[in-house]
């Protein structure tokens, strides 16, 4: 029998148990994928909060206020708690400490966003490796997930190197979103104090010292492999415009460096089974989209018409989504009779604009707080979805809306060059419609072409109908994981020879 890979996984967030944006969604899938597919499977994610109270499942004290050297001489406890992913059989570990999970170390409610932010995460990535020596676990794999974790490579190639634990374990490391490097904006730390990803920690007593350590930095340079959340990303973060001030060192491991879309929980997001939606359908019942397009207009206020060419943007309201070409334009497509939903939290200003949009033309334009219950429905509702990122690792909203037969309008960049293709009426090919320049100009053409083509009922359902039968599930991005991690492992070993001569 063909033994088991090991692969331990360590994110910052996994759903159902803690959830800020996209990694939360990969982590509440990629395992279970995984052991469906025969991997030996664990978790480990910070216990955010006071479990004593929390409703999401059973959990048991496994290890209580352990000594965790941070950095030389320096300790923090750690209390590590087990459970279980829902609906599975795979372990997910919590690393408690109240000081740096629990309530008061929260910004808002949030995950992150605290002032030491690195001290938090720096504690979690030493108490994550030393986890693993005590419940014995010796993974193939260790499967680090964003700047969160980005000292676990480095770890493994310095402190722990001749620690025979660790001997036979690989580490790969997945850039999420380069952007995000440390516990703060890297680009507000002045160029002579930057990190150099080379020399040794600072003490964890040197508390700014300690908030300028760039974990990705680190990360790129220590881990065996390293892989983005898109094969078109892997190209552009080897730029100077999309590499964040890491591209030469990313260019010069290029070999290492290796790309894997996401993909979507085909149970989770289900127009037949959604719990969230007025009228359920797929691919040979699409009429009943339009029972939801009805209720949403009804819901929301706007002027109820089937006809009417219905747009939703669902995302985080921060620039990087384009805001910046769509708040241009956006009284023009009210001008040709379109209506727009954007539903997100994030920057105040962009969000108050939005609200004085909504107030001007209140039957056509709605602007709402992020709700998790309601999100789904605006995908059932609408006729079109709208993503013009200004860069996009990957993406999941534009697969979820193609799921529901929601059609995407994006910027060709990143994950969403990867995973939509421009329509061509003659040849009936393409899911959505895409633009390549970043300007308000090129969104309101694609944007008018998606709304030309909307008039054309039997080319539109075409359109809808081949998004519900897309297959953009989890299996294959797993399917390519694993193969990677194989990799992963082959690369350690050749790294080892070479350090040995």
């Amino acid at each position: 029998m063909r033994k088991k890979i090991k692969v331990a996984q360590i994110a910052a967030e996994i759903e159902p148990f803690s959830k800020s944006g996209g990694l939360a969604n990969v982590m509440g899938s990629l395992p279970k994928t995984e052991a469906k597919l025969g991997a030996n499977v664990i978790v480990i994610t910070p216990g955010y909060g006071d479990f004593a109270s929390s409703a999401i499942g059973p959990m048991k004290v496994i290890f209580e206020d352990v000594n965790i050297e941070v950095t030389s001489g320096i300790f923090e406890k750690a209390t590590y708690l087990r459970g279980f992913v829902p609906d599975t059989k795979i372990p997910i570990y919590f690393v408690s400490n109240k000081k740096y999970f629990g309530n008061d170390s929260l910004t808002n409610g949030k995950i992150y966003g605290a002032k030491n932010d690195n001290a938090r995460f720096l504690f979690f990535d030493v108490a994550a490796l030393e986890l693993l020596k005590l419940i014995n676990w010796k993974p193939d794999i260790i499967h680090c997930h964003d700047w969160h974790t980005g000292l676990i490579p480095y770890f493994l190639k310095g402190r722990y190197k001749k620690n025979p634990f660790w001997t036979k374990t690989a580490c790969l490391f997945t850039i999420h979103n380069l952007v995000y490097q440390l516990g703060h904006d890297w680009w507000l730390i002045p160029d002579n104090i930057r990190d150099d990803g080379r020399t040794p920690l600072p003490s964890f007593a040197e508390n700014e010292a300690i908030e300028r350590i760039n974990f990705v930095k680190r990360a790129i340079l220590n881990a065996d492999a390293i892989n983005t959340v898109s094969e078109t990303y892997r190209e552009e973060i080897m730029t100077r415009d999309f590499g964040e001030d890491l591209h030469r060192i990313l260019k010069n491991r290029e070999n290492r460096i290796f790309g894997i879309i996401n993909g979507i929980d085909y149970n989770e997001y289900n127009p037949l089974t959604d719990p969230g939606l007025y009228q359920h359908y797929n691919a040979r019942s699409s009429a009943r989209k339009r029972d939801n397009k009805i209720w949403l207009q009804k819901h929301y206020g706007l002027k109820k018409g089937a006809n009417t060419p219905l747009s939703c943007m669902t995302s985080r309201i921060v620039e990087q989504k384009g805001f910046a070409l769509l708040l241009p334009i956006i009284g023009t497509l009210m001008e040709i009779g379109m209506q727009i939903i954007i539903m997100g939290d994030g920057d105040e200003e962009i969000a108050k604009i939005l609200g004085d949009m909504q107030k001007n033309f209140p039957e056509q334009f709605v602007y709402t707080r992020f709700d998790s219950a309601r999100e789904t429905s605006l995908y059932a509702g609408s006729d079109i979805f709208i993503l013009p990122s200004r860069f996009e690792p990957c993406g999941v909203n534009q697969l979820i809306a193609l799921r529901y037969g929601c059609i995407p309008v994006v910027h060709h960049i990143g994950g969403l060059a990867d995973t939509i293709t421009n329509f061509d009426p003659r040849m009936e090919i393409g899911n959505g419609f895409t633009f390549a320049g970043y300007d308000p100009n090129s969104l309101l053409v694609a944007m008018a072409r998606a709304n030309e083509t909307y008039k054309h009922k039997d080319i539109w359902r075409h359109l809808v109908v081949s998004g519900l039968r897309e297959a953009n599930s989890w299996i294959i991005p797993t399917k390519k994981y694993i193969e990677l991690y194989k990799t992963t492992l082959k690369l350690r070993k050749a790294r080892t020879k070479l350090a040995e001569r």
